[in-house]
């Protein structure tokens, strides 16, 4: 195994990366790899990936100032005029160069190489909604048994997929990997960079409609995951998504099918909701059946639980770490987790991401917490990237805060009008729907409103920055920011 960071040298690096070595010693020991200069260690190699808003090549001189062992630079650039002079001027002794015609895609293939030196069952999930909960499942019963490696963050991504897979060392033997997307093709080269083991698809919704059309759209793009699976790995897809199955089975690959329909292979018997406790259910795989208790909130995670499961079943993990891990998983910041405010007011903070299909679970799973006769307050913001869905998606919204039940229902963004007039159109009386501009008004409009015992839920596209507002909530005094 010579992918292994402190032992391989720059030199091994170059064909998997189809590289052109251009100076350096061949023997330097590489001791990690960066795309950031100002986080790049010593001894590491330098990525300069060119973005939308930057261009790492611009940075090549403080990498090596800071003591990169050497830069990975895209060949056009190292031709340009005073390219070599400008990216080398610190004067340090001898860093290596190597030259590829596109750094992004020389990441990815590098990181597919680095991938096929580990011997590492690898998941890769992906989705409309749940895939991050799902990872985060998975993870947590899988590294009961063994260490488990998964992405942190938003890195899930061209780039943070690839910077998350070459972490691989020789303490995993597991990998839990979720893959985003908003154009055709990205699941497609995410999986041929990953080449899993395992596929998991949770669920199609309407997400990224600017780069992919309609549902359909959205259809082909996650099952792409199927598609460029290798014939030896399993299909793991949500039995009661007619339109993922149809999509997918265009394939022919076998799938197990976890879902709440009696079809499904994976399913959840008896689903007790606790409220604010969690969930309780009895967990069906082939004529067995193991009682499973989660500490989080909310129906949609009765799916997600079923897909980690699902995948854990799979690959053989005994039933009660499945059981264990579930019950151990306390949640992910933003992502439907509850806390609590002086005066038995509780905040539903869902604030990470949203699209009409979380949005839609997320609201019904609201309407299960609240206790019979407990007032409602719905702040939401912007969903992005819907295409010529966006005023229709943004009026439904409104539409479901009303049917909710809500007693004051707060919109933020350039379609809160539309989820405004979706609300007072399904009923809700004008006086308790309102737009808001900033963060801070909302969070002093929630704090007029809200009474002892009130449940108030918060959800909104990531750009939108509602994470604010629950901070304003809990107290901060510094949630000013600009206008969403």
């Amino acid at each position: 195994m010579s992918a292994i960071w402190g032992k391989i040298t720059a030199k091994e690096m170059v064909i998997p990366m189809d590289g052109v070595w251009v100076s350096g010693k061949h023997q330097t020991i590489l001791r990690g790899l960066g795309t950031d200069s100002r986080s790049i260690g010593a001894g590491e190699l330098f990525w300069a990936l060119k973005g939308e808003q930057y261009d790492g090549h611009d940075f090549i001189g403080k990498a090596i100032e800071r003591g990169a062992a050497g830069i990975v630079v895209q060949k056009d650039y190292w031709k340009s005029e005073g390219g070599k002079d400008k990216s080398l001027s610190s004067g340090f002794p001898d860093p290596v160069v190597i030259t590829v015609n596109n750094t992004l895609q020389a990441l990815g293939d590098l990181a597919r190489w680095w991938r096929q030196q580990h011997d590492v069952q690898l998941v890769a999930i992906t989705g409309s909604a749940g895939k991050t909960t799902t990872k985060e499942m998975a993870a947590s019963i899988l590294e009961l048994s063994q260490e488990t490696l998964k992405n942190q963050g938003n890195y899930n991504n061209l780039i943070g997929l690839p910077l998350t897979i070459v972490q691989l060392d020789e303490r995993y033997r597991r990998a839990v990997l979720e893959m985003g997307m908003n154009h055709p093709g990205e699941i497609a080269r995410l999986t041929e960079i990953a080449d899993p083991d395992v596929g998991v698809i949770t669920n199609v919704g309407m997400v990224h409609l600017e780069g992919l059309g309609n549902l359909e759209g959205v259809a082909r793009a996650k099952v792409e995951l199927v598609e460029k699976l290798s014939s030896k790995g399993k299909v793991i897809l949500n039995g009661d998504d007619e339109l993922l199955v149809k999509t997918a089975s265009a394939f022919r690959k076998d799938a197990l099918l976890f879902g709440l329909g009696e079809k499904n292979h994976v399913r959840a018997h008896r689903i007790r909701n606790l409220g604010k406790e969690g969930i309780s259910f009895d967990l069906k795989y082939q004529g067995n059946s193991w009682p499973v208790r989660t500490r989080v909130p909310g129906v949609q995670n009765v799916l997600n639980s079923l897909a980690a499961a699902a995948i854990c079943l799979y690959l053989n993990e005994p039933p009660e770490n499945i059981v264990e891990g579930l019950a151990r998983f306390a949640g992910i910041k933003g992502r439907f987790t509850v806390m609590h405010l002086p005066g038995g007011v509780t905040v539903v903070d869902d604030t990470y991401n949203a699209n009409p299909l979380s949005l839609k679970a997320a609201l019904e799973s609201v309407e299960v917490l609240a206790d019979k006769g407990l007032r409602i307050i719905v702040a939401l913001g912007e969903m992005m990237e819907l295409g010529d869905a966006t005023v229709r998606a943004h009026q439904e919204a409104g539409q479901r805060v009303a049917e909710l039940g809500t007693y004051h229902f707060l919109a933020i963004g350039e379609h809160a009008n539309d989820m405004i007039s979706g609300a007072v159109k399904a009923g809700m009386q004008k006086e308790h729907a309102e737009m808001v501009r900033t963060h801070e008004e909302m969070v002093k409009r929630i704090r007029e409103e809200m009474r002892e015992g009130d449940l108030i839920f918060l959800k909104a596209s990531r750009r939108m920055a509602l994470e604010k507002v629950v901070e304003g909530l809990k107290g901060h005094t510094e949630i000013l920011g600009e206008k969403a």
